[in-house]
C-alpha cells in the first residue's frame, strides 16, 4: 500500500463544512471507491477485539450519503496513549497505516494532556480510546493511504454551538480537546447546534491537512459523502471528500518546496541521522539553525528543501525521526545555474569538479569534497593540502570558458 501523500499528481479536498467526525470520514472514503476490505483489513489487524463495519446508503436532509457503522461489542477497557501506542506498535499494519495512526493517536493525547493537565502518555481518553475510535482512525488512515495525494486541502471546519454532555458532565461546544486541535485551523460555529466536530474527526483532519481553504484548482474524479448518525432539519449532515488529478500536477512535481518546524526537545546527538535520513528520502538540502523559543528555550529550526514530488516521503521521514507534530510549508522560487561535472587529477587520484556557468560563462569550479577526502586517505596526506590542489587545478577551466 502507498504512503498517503505519495502520489504528486492526486489532490484531495475534505469539506468539512458540516463538521467531521470519524465515522463520517469513513462513510465519505467508501463513497469515494476505497474498497470496504482494505479498511476492514486494517481494522482487524489494530483492534484487540471484533469489530464489524456495516455499510448503508442514506439520506442526509435529502442529500445521498454513505453511512460506515462501526460494531463493536461492549468494552470495560479504558485505554490510555501509552496502551494504544502498543496496540499500535504490534499490530500487523503497513506502515504507513500504522504511522498515521500513531501521528492522530499522539495529536489527540497531547491535546487532551493539554486540557486536563496530564502527561500525554498517561491521558485515558474514554469514549475515544474505546473499540468504536480505534476503528475510526485506523480505519480512516488506511483509506487515506489507499487514496494517496500529494495535497489535502480542509475547507473550515465546522464545530457546532451550545454544550454536549461528556463523560465528566456538561461541556461547552466546542468541547475543549477539540478547541485545542483547531488551534491555528480555521473553524466555524456551522450550521447546526450541538457537537459538529468530533476530537477522532478534529485529529483526523489536522493530521492530513496540507493546508486549508476552498477547494483548490483541480479535476474531480470521485465525490464521497459521509453520513453522521444525526439527521437535522437545518442542514445534511455530512462530510465530503473530493478526489482527483492537481490542475498544475504536471508542472508542480519539480517545484522546490521549504519545510520547516521547531524543535526543543530532541537529543542533539541524533540530529546528522536526522539529517541523513531526510537526503535519503529525497530531500535535495537540509539543515538546522539554533533559535531561542519563548520561556528562553534553546531550540534548532529545521529546514530542509525538496521537489514536491519527494515531499510526502520528507514529511514521512520528518514525523519518523523528530519529535514534531507539524510542519510548515512554502513554496519557492528557485534560480539554478546550468552546471556540469568534470574531472582533474591531484598525485594520480581523480577528483569531481562541479562547474556553474551563467549564460554560458564559467562563475564557479568547486572539487567535490568526498573525492578530496578519498584521495588525500589515499595519499597520506591532510585534506587541506589536497583540496587546495585541486582547487588550483580546477582553475586550469576558467582559461577555456
Amino acid at each position: 500500500m502507498s504512503n498517503v501523500l505519495d502520489y504528486p499528481g492526486r489532490a484531495l479536498w475534505v469539506d468539512a463544512s458540516a463538521g467531521a467526525s470519524g465515522d463520517m470520514l469513513l462513510g465519505a472514503l467508501l463513497g469515494a471507491g476505497v474498497p470496504l476490505d482494505v479498511i476492514q483489513t486494517a481494522v482487524d489487524a489494530a483492534s484487540p477485539e471484533p469489530v464489524t463495519l456495516r455499510v448503508e446508503q442514506v439520506r442526509r436532509n435529502e442529500f445521498a450519503a454513505t453511512r460506515c457503522h462501526v460494531g463493536v461489542a461492549d468494552s470495560a477497557h479504558h485505554r490510555s496513549w501509552r496502551d494504544i501506542r502498543t496496540i499500535l506498535g504490534a499490530a500487523d499494519l503497513d506502515e504507513p497505516v500504522r504511522d498515521l495512526a500513531l501521528r492522530v493517536f499522539e495529536r489527540l493525547a497531547r491535546a487532551e494532556a493539554t486540557v486536563h493537565g496530564a502527561d500525554p502518555l498517561d491521558v485515558a481518553f474514554h469514549e475515544v480510546g474505546a473499540l468504536d475510535a480505534i476503528a475510526d482512525i485506523v480505519g480512516v488512515c488506511a483509506g487515506f493511504a489507499h487514496i494517496g495525494a500529494a495535497r489535502i486541502v480542509v475547507s473550515p471546519v465546522a464545530v457546532g454551538s451550545g454544550s454536549v454532555r461528556g463523560a465528566h458532565g456538561p461541556l461547552p461546544v466546542p468541547p475543549p480537546a477539540v478547541a485545542e486541535l483547531l488551534r491555528g485551523v480555521p473553524s466555524l460555529a456551522g450550521p447546526g447546534t450541538g457537537e459538529s466536530c468530533t476530537p477522532t474527526g478534529a485529529a483526523l483532519l489536522t493530521t492530513f491537512a496540507t493546508a486549508y481553504g476552498p477547494q483548490p484548482a483541480m479535476t474531480t474524479e470521485q465525490v464521497g459523502v459521509g453520513a453522521g448518525h444525526r439527521d437535522p432539519e437545518t442542514h445534511a449532515n455530512v462530510v465530503r471528500l473530493f478526489v482527483g488529478a492537481a490542475a498544475d500536477a504536471g508542472a508542480s512535481t519539480g517545484a522546490p518546496l521549504l519545510i520547516e518546524t521547531n524543535i526543543d526537545d530532541l537529543d542533539p546527538r541524533v540530529w546528522p541521522a536526522v539529517i541523513a535520513a531526510l537526503l535519503e528520502a529525497g530531500a535535495s538540502d537540509a539543515w538546522l539553525t539554533p533559535i531561542l523559543m519563548k520561556k528562553g528555550r534553546p531550540a534548532h529550526t529545521l529546514s530542509v528543501l525538496t521537489r514536491a514530488d519527494h515531499a510526502a516521503s520528507v514529511r514521512a521521514a520528518i514525523f519518523r525521526q523528530t519529535s514534531t507534530i507539524g510542519l510548515r510549508e512554502q513554496p519557492l522560487g528557485k534560480h539554478a545555474l546550468d552546471r556540469e561535472m568534470v574531472a582533474v587529477e591531484v598525485a594520480g587520484q581523480e577528483i569531481a569538479v562541479k562547474l556553474a556557468r551563467h549564460d554560458g560563462v564559467l562563475v564557479n569550479a568547486q572539487p567535490e569534497y568526498d573525492d578530496v577526502a578519498r584521495a588525500a586517505a589515499a595519499l597520506g596526506r591532510p585534506v587541506s593540502d589536497v583540496l587546495a590542489d585541486a582547487v588550483a587545478a580546477s582553475r586550469t577551466f576558467f582559461h577555456g570558458s
